[in-house]
C-alpha cells in the first residue's frame, strides 16, 4: 500500500512538470522552439530517467527482472542436469543388456556343462522361404570350425557351414536342405527331420518305422547318428501325425523348440 502511494505521488510530480513545460512552450515564438525543446530535453530526460528508476524500485519492477535472470540461470542448470541424467540412463540400459547376455551365456553353459562351448551373438540372419541361415560373431580365432554344433537353451539350432577369422555361418535345422538324424524320446525310434520350404517353425519327420507308435506331444531329440550332432539335444515336439495309404510313407510335423526369428545368443560346441 505504501509503495502504491509513493508511485502515485511521483506520477503527479511528473505530470505537473510536463504541463508546465507545455504551457511555456505554447507561449514561445516558433523560431526559438527548437532551441527551447533542446534545453527542455536536456533538463527533463535525466529527471524522467531518474524518476522511472525510482518508481520501478519502489514498485518492485527491478526485482521482477532480477527474478527473470535467476530463472534463466536455473533453467540452464536444469537442462544440463537433465542431459547428464539421460546419459546415465543410456549407460544403465547398456549395462543391463550386457548383464542379460551374460546371464544367458551362464544358463547355456550350465545346461550343457558336459560340452566345451564358445558363446556368440547372432549378427545376421537370413530366415527366408529358401535360405535359413544365421551369422555369428565367433570364428577361427575362437576355435570355431565347420560342422560344429550350434545350440541355445531351448535346443538345437544347426551346424557351422562356413568360417572366417571372426565370424561363422550356421545352417539351421529349418533350412530346406537340412536333414537331422533324430529319435522319438519315448519310443526311441529313429527318424529324420527335414527342413521345409516356407516354414520357419516346423520340421517334417520322415522314415518313421512302420511298427513305431507316434504320439502328439512326444519329444524329439538328436540321435547322435550322422556324424554332425551329438546325441540327446532337444529338437522339438510332435504337433501333427499324417497317415497315408502306405504306412511306410506316413510322416509327422515337428514344432521346433527354438524360435529362429528371435535368436540372439548361441553356443557353439567345440569338443563334440
Amino acid at each position: 500500500m505504501y509503495k502504491k502511494k509513493k508511485g502515485g505521488k511521483i506520477g503527479i510530480i511528473v505530470t505537473t512538470i510536463v504541463l508546465i513545460l507545455l504551457v511555456v512552450l505554447t507561449n514561445v515564438d516558433n523560431s526559438n522552439l527548437s532551441y527551447i525543446e533542446n534545453i527542455a530535453n536536456k533538463l527533463v530526460t535525466p529527471i524522467q530517467n531518474g524518476l522511472t528508476y525510482l518508481k520501478n524500485k519502489i514498485n518492485g519492477n527491478n526485482v521482477f527482472f532480477e527474478d527473470i535472470n535467476t530463472l534463466k540461470d536455473e533453467n540452464e542448470k536444469l537442462k544440463e542436469s537433465n542431459k547428464k541424467l539421460e546419459e546415465t540412463l543410456r549407460e544403465f540400459e547398456s549395462v543391463k543388456a550386457q548383464n542379460e547376455t551374460l546371464k544367458q551365456y551362464l544358463q547355456l553353459a550350465e545346461k550343457y556343462k558336459d560340452y566345451k562351448t564358445v558363446p556368440a551373438d547372432v549378427i545376421n540372419r537370413d530366415i527366408s522361404n529358401y535360405s535359413k541361415t544365421i551369422v555369428i560373431n565367433a570364428g577361427k580365432k575362437q576355435g570355431i570350425k565347420e560342422n560344429m554344433t550350434v545350440i541355445v537353451a531351448e535346443g538345437l539350432v544347426g551346424y557351422v557351414i562356413g568360417v572366417t577369422d571372426t565370424t561363422a555361418k550356421v545352417q539351421t535345422i529349418i533350412d530346406s536342405s537340412s536333414n537331422t538324424s533324430a529319435i522319438f524320446s519315448t519310443s526311441r525310434e529313429a527318424i529324420v527331420c527335414k527342413g521345409l520350404l516356407k516354414e520357419n517353425k516346423n520340421l517334417k519327420a520322415v522314415y518313421i518305422p512302420t511298427e513305431a507308435t507316434v504320439t502328439e506331444g512326444d519329444s524329439v531329440e538328436t540321435s547322435g547318428l550322422g556324424g554332425i550332432y551329438p546325441k540327446g539335444i532337444h529338437i522339438g515336439v510332435v504337433s501333427k501325425i499324417v497317415n497315408t495309404k502306405n504306412l511306410s510313407d506316413r510322416y509327422s510335423i515337428i514344432s521346433t523348440a527354438v524360435d529362429f526369428e528371435k535368436l540372439e545368443t548361441v553356443l557353439v560346441i567345440v569338443n563334440q
